[in-house]
């Protein structure tokens, strides 16, 4: 009896479960908040630890183990470049500067994603591609200006390189992920795991460690790595290799906004009415990025 074949992902499907992705991300700041007061790096190896082991556990459970990991090298250092990359100099920013500000700067990933994907054989950039990153981009900047006090000192300045840098190398990453299509998304596991390793020995060099002391921080550190810190890095690999690129370039935008809107709910922060902006500004710039998703298909 034949197997019926299955249907290839249309880029539909790949760019929503992309947009997933952002969802969970804009779970982070409010998960991070809850797990206390766990040093950075000792939190990227307990989180990442979990996320690969989801991703491993189904990798097992379907037989593709060896496949998953028999890469090519370039493949490894895209991924633990991009994972590790990333988070290094984005825990580095926000050591060295003010969050917010090192917040802005990280948040031009999504622009350079929208500007990187142009180089990509076979895609285009449209104009309403830039709109959208743009107004995405401004509203990210009010989202950030509107709420903080600017000071700045020399000791802030290498906070706000890594931040820059750390944006660049996101954006380097996603579009990469792209250019190596064929390398499985299982792969993320491996990427993950060895992304833990690096933490835990950056960890146990540099910071001392500090156990969760209540249920509720074990419960926010199991939520990171389930989610921020492990499903969303499967998700967003798929949706840079089969789903519309520019389209979720631009869509980030609205990880720093939910990400308030969260931070709001559980009452860490307050509603303002440069968030009330900021929002109209990103929702807009989204859905012009994202135009092309909304047309009727013949």
């Amino acid at each position: 009896m034949m197997q019926p074949r299955l249907r290839p992902m249309t880029s539909r499907t790949a760019t929503l479960i992309g947009l997933t992705a952002i969802v969970m991300w804009s779970l982070l700041a409010v998960f991070t908040v809850a797990t206390g007061h766990i040093p950075a790096f000792q939190l990227a190896a307990m989180t990442f630890t979990i996320g690969g082991v989801l991703g491993s556990a189904t990798v097992l459970l379907r037989g593709g183990a060896a496949r998953a990991l028999r890469l090519p090298a370039i493949a490894w250092a895209v991924g633990i470049g991009g994972l590790f990359g990333y988070h290094a100099l984005y825990f580095l920013s926000l050591r060295l500067a003010p969050p917010a500000e090192a917040g802005l700067l990280n948040y031009l990933w999504p622009l350079l994603i929208v500007l990187f994907s142009s180089l990509l054989p076979g895609e285009r950039l449209a104009p309403h591609h830039i709109l959208g990153a743009l107004l995405g981009l401004a509203g990210t900047v009010l989202l950030f200006v509107g709420n903080t006090g600017v000071q700045y000192t020399a000791v802030q300045i290498p906070g706000f390189v890594a931040a820059f840098i750390a944006a660049f190398v996101w954006a380097a990453y996603s579009v990469l992920s792209r250019k190596l299509k064929a390398v499985p998304t299982d792969a993320v596991a491996g990427f993950c795991l060895a992304t833990a390793l690096l933490a835990a020995m950056v960890h146990l060099a540099i910071e001392t460690t500090i156990w969760p002391e209540t249920a509720m921080q074990w419960l926010a550190i199991v939520l990171l790595g389930l989610g921020p810190v492990g499903a969303a890095f499967y998700a967003w690999d798929i949706g840079m290799k089969h789903g519309e690129i520019r389209v979720l370039g631009a869509a980030s935008y609205a990880t720093p906004l939910l990400s308030t809107g969260f931070l709001i709910v559980a009452g860490y922060a307050q509603a303002t009415t440069a968030i009330a902006l900021a929002a109209l500004l990103i929702a807009g710039g989204g859905l012009i990025a994202a135009k092309d998703m909304f047309r009727k298909r013949s």
